[in-house]
């Protein structure tokens, strides 16, 4: 059996991936199967927006794409060395706001390499990011992502390549869990995490004491984290690594007391139709926009990327450079999230990162992080089988990538 990462955010996760090792097989022999018929383009077109310069073509979007530009899919491409030195787009030292567990370097891993890929769509480039473009977008306006620890990256990401933009005097952090604010005073602007990993109520809600292993996910219930959403301008939500632990979820429902084991894609389902429901009745389409990340990859067994290979994520210095996708994504739950979009009645984009994130195996944070609150130590380092977390990202790195496919939608709006 295939040893699973440690986890320092959720690193009660680690014993229960072995549980879930049935579950990924299963779905990586499906995947497989799948691209073998269909394709691997066809496959991640069914779920990306695609950009035109032609603004009316804004009225003829169909399910939920943003239209920006001629036909360009910023969601396929290739990742390519930076060769104008723009690369990180801030530095660890740079930026203040970092945690602990992103900062590899600083943690001491080695090498630097993964800092300095840069995403290429085949068929366009990507709009330069722009600090002070997006916080006049901004001005006099909350952001928000919403979800887990991987949405709590993408945060410290957005933070660190804005930052910069704004005087020391004008900009702080403030924490009011379960939310995490940073203020942008100059522009009366906001840039917001708020911790709920299933986006429906859950015994997982406290933002710093939280067990996976006994889960319980409250189905119809949503008003306690919901009540904390409805004023904000533009929401970014995310769900996925805490319902991939095992093949089960323990969930109650409206109406009944009694707890029942649900299989974990029945349960996403019906955790996104009482998230769509409620964004239905509570968010105006004239005065927010609302943001779905699809899901981020793990990347748990380096066999799946090189054969014979026995370890994961630990000691990747390159992208993959091949069509691939990895057991650690679930194609179903991905299908289920881009049908629930296509149905709403308001617009939700969604924005396809798990494609491009797919080769990047070398930008995990692996053992150069944090573990329970503790650094790995140099002996848990010598175990990567043991004690690589091949879920979370460095920084910068990879993140960074999707808050610039975000910022691309914002300054468009």
């Amino acid at each position: 059996m295939r040893p699973s990462p440690a986890n320092p955010c959720l690193s009660a996760l680690i014993p229960i991936f072995f549980t879930s090792i049935l579950l990924l097989s299963t779905l990586r022999l499906t995947t497989e199967n799948a691209f073998l018929n269909q394709g691997l383009n066809h496959i991640i077109s069914l779920f990306s927006p695609t950009f035109a310069r032609d603004k009316s073509a804004k009225s003829a979007r169909a399910d939920h794409d943003i239209v920006l530009g001629h036909g360009c899919n910023l969601f396929e491409g290739k990742w390519v060395l930076d060769k104008q030195n723009s690369r990180p787009l801030y530095s660890e030292d740079s930026c203040p706001y970092l945690t602990r567990q992103v900062t590899c370097r600083r943690n001491g891993r080695p090498d630097s390499l993964y800092q300095k890929w840069r995403w290429k769509p085949n068929s366009c480039e990507m709009p330069r990011f722009n600090a002070v473009l997006l916080l006049e977008r901004l001005r006099n306006k909350r952001l928000m992502f919403v979800g887990d620890s991987i949405q709590r990256t993408q945060w410290e990401s957005m933070v660190c390549l804005i930052e910069s933009a704004i005087p020391d005097s004008k900009k702080f952090i403030h924490k009011d869990p379960p939310r995490k604010l940073f203020i942008a005073e100059e522009f009366n602007a906001s840039v917001e995490f708020y911790w709920a990993p299933f986006l429906v109520e859950s015994n997982a809600d406290h933002a710093t004491k939280h067990r996976v292993q006994k889960r319980l996910v409250n189905l119809d219930e949503i008003t306690k984290h919901s009540q904390n959403w409805k004023e904000v301008d533009i929401l970014v939500f995310d769900s996925y690594v805490w319902w991939m632990s095992q093949n089960q979820i323990n969930a109650t429902r409206v109406g009944s007391e009694k707890i029942k084991e649900y299989e974990v894609l029945t349960a996403y389902q019906l955790m996104l139709r009482t998230w769509s429901q409620w964004m239905e009745s509570a968010i105006n389409p004239q005065k927010q926009k609302a943001y779905f990340m699809s899901l981020s990859p793990m990347h748990l067994w380096s066999s799946e990327w090189r054969n014979g290979s026995n370890g994961n994520c630990f000691n990747e210095t390159y992208p993959i450079q091949r069509p691939f996708w990895g057991s650690g994504s679930n194609l179903s739950i991905l299908r289920v999230v881009g049908k629930t979009l296509r149905e709403m009645k308001v617009n939700v984009t969604f924005l396809n990162i798990t494609q491009l994130s797919e080769f990047r195996k070398d930008g995990h944070t692996s053992v150069y992080t944090e573990r329970r609150g503790k650094l790995v130590t140099s002996e848990q380092r010598l175990k990567p089988l043991s004690f690589a977390d091949c879920i979370h990202w460095c920084l910068p790195g990879v993140p960074d990538t999707w808050n610039e496919i975000l910022f691309a939608y914002l300054i468009d709006n």
